[in-house]
């Protein structure tokens, strides 16, 4: 099957061009899988990586699609034998058939390449709706045997996603949800009684219904909401955090949404969301305090400034609690607390510290003063 260059708006194509957006998305994915997979591998001897969207393995440009970025993200590993004794599942899906069958030929390769999957490493390849495929899932392991799961779902458009099928495949307490939001339909059709089979499953309620109408500037952040508060309610997540992809005419295109019950597996979500460098394309923001927070190169500190001296007022307390409320609360994550503001904050006489042994060093224990 020949791979011919396709505009990406064909969503009938079997083969297309990568665009900058599912690059940044591939980007994250490998950033932080390389985090997951030896944190959950060092408790668990079963762990599920599920792509449920996974088109055909490669763009027309040869650019690897995400079910290679996730097999080499583990078997390329500086720590893959300390994992050995863990079973690693991968389940790989994609509906339309051509693609399929690119798929599978793709993952065929890899495993010729790397002379057949190691022990450990399981690799499925479905042609299903995902909705089936996630059925499946749920029948094959049951309650019993479920394991901490990673599900990529990347989806064009807005059905074959009910929140009530993800909530179910997201019941173990360390699994987690990376999905991609299609905010420009939502914002389009939400009030329009023409999809509302689709989007009562997309958002396990019929309140879309209630958006403010078309035109009015809090209909999308309305929708936002909405979808964010059923990630947490119907999934059970502690935190859920949405990502905005802002693109060349600083307009947000989409989200992604990241639900995790995990305080540590949210701040290396967003290290890796830090980490993909912005283009001329597209880029990452996120708002804290009414502001938005460009995932920039070179990181405006003065908004988490602002933010720690408004949240800690007249306060003192320990550094963990601000390195945590850093992490709940705000875009940055751990490693920009305390050399990238705390010090600079401290040095231009911002905060002080009762106890602290030496000035801009802030190990645990530490005390910050706030006015």
């Amino acid at each position: 099957m020949s791979k011919k260059e396709t505009a990406p708006k064909d969503r009938n194509a079997t083969v297309w061009a990568i665009e900058p957006h599912t690059s940044a998305k591939h980007a994250i994915l490998r950033h932080y899988l390389n985090a997951w997979f030896p944190v959950l591998s060092s408790w668990s001897k079963r762990v599920v990586f599920i792509d449920g969207f996974a088109g055909p393995g490669s763009y027309a440009g040869g650019e690897p699609g995400s079910p290679e970025l996730a097999l080499r993200t583990l078997l390329d590993h500086g720590h893959a034998t300390r994992m050995k004794e863990t079973q690693f599942v991968f389940i790989f899906n994609e509906f339309n058939t051509e693609r399929h069958a690119e798929l599978e030929a793709h993952v065929d390769k890899l495993s010729v390449e790397h002379k057949g999957w190691p022990k450990n490493v399981v690799v499925k390849v479905h042609n299903d709706n995902f909705k089936t495929v996630a059925e499946q899932i749920l029948t094959s392991l049951g309650d019993d045997r479920m394991a901490p799961t990673f599900a990529f779902v990347d989806p064009f458009g807005y059905k074959d996603v009910p929140l009530e099928l993800i909530a179910r495949l997201m019941k173990y307490k360390q699994s987690e949800l990376f999905i991609y939001w299609d905010a420009n339909s939502a914002n389009r059709f939400a009030t329009g009684n023409i999809v509302d089979e689709h989007f009562e499953a997309l958002f396990g309620t019929d309140e879309f219904k209630n958006a403010p109408p078309a035109g009015d500037a809090n209909r999308m952040p309305f929708l936002h909401d909405l979808y964010r508060r059923q990630l947490a309610a119907q999934c059970g997540f502690r935190y859920v955090r949405s990502f905005q992809m802002v693109n060349s005419g600083n307009r947000t295109g989409n989200y992604l949404f990241f639900g995790t019950r995990s305080l540590k597996g949210l701040d290396k979500m967003k290290y890796a969301m830090w980490q993909v460098d912005p283009t001329g394309n597209f880029r990452f923001s996120d708002m804290l305090n009414n502001q938005a927070v460009l995932f920039d190169v070179t990181p405006d500190f003065t908004v988490l400034e602002d933010a720690l001296l408004l949240e800690f007022s007249g306060q003192t307390v320990d550094i963990d609690d601000v390195v945590t409320y850093v992490i709940e609360f705000t875009p940055f994550h751990a490693g920009h607390v305390k050399m990238k503001t705390l010090k600079p904050m401290q040095a231009a006489g911002r905060i002080s510290s009762p106890n602290q042994k030496r000035a801009g060093q802030f190990p645990p224990g530490t005390l910050i003063a706030f006015p």
